[in-house]
């Protein structure tokens, strides 16, 4: 038995979601995109690097009271990631129990984007995007991709700056302000 300035864009209705959800420093890093984008790769090299799989493909979620969106796996997947060409893979057996989880607070959505179909995406980071989850907003990046693009670093990343916004600093909100000062004091 399982444990018990924005812009928005609203998933309410599900209770299950495609993607892949892992736990990257802390941080519950729920993956989307279209199918082929290259999702569980990108998990399979976050898991190399010692980050925690928690559900592969499909994503079960439970809102809790306090409004926290967690997700699971299905009854049977839990510790599989399917990486074409390998095919099913145990990662609990690959990789050992610190490299899995059964449960995980879902606290951002990294959308991954074809690189064809990239209009509007944030470039400074000042836009705050926004979505909702279960009737619960989290933060919503969008990242294009390329063949090449080294997307488990910018996934780190992404995680690290979501621990420092947590934490009360925003570099993008800290440079726009170190640039105001710098143009008012030319002028």
């Amino acid at each position: 038995m399982r444990p018990s300035g924005k812009k928005t864009r609203n998933t309410d209705a599900e209770h299950s979601v495609h993607g892949v959800l892992i736990d990257v420093y802390g941080v519950g890093v729920l993956m989307r995109g279209p199918s082929g984008i290259g999702k569980s790769e990108c998990a399979l090299d976050l898991i190399a690097r010692g980050h925690r799989l928690v559900s592969d493909d499909l994503v079960l979620l439970r809102k809790e009271a306090n409004g926290d969106v967690f997700g699971f796996p299905p009854e049977g997947t839990h510790h599989h990631l399917e990486v074409r060409g390998l095919g099913l893979l145990n990662i609990f057996h690959l990789y050992g129990a610190a490299s899995v989880r059964d449960l995980k607070k879902i606290d951002m959505v990294l959308e991954l984007v074809p690189f064809d179909e990239v209009v509007g995406i944030e470039r400074v980071g000042i836009e705050v995007l926004s979505t909702r989850l279960m009737d619960s907003d989290l933060p919503w990046i969008r990242v294009p991709c390329w063949k090449g693009r080294n997307l488990t670093t910018i996934i780190e990343v992404a995680a690290r700056n979501q621990i420092l916004r947590w934490s009360g600093y925003d570099s993008a909100l800290e440079f726009e302000k170190r640039h105001t000062e710098r143009l008012c004091e030319s002028s």
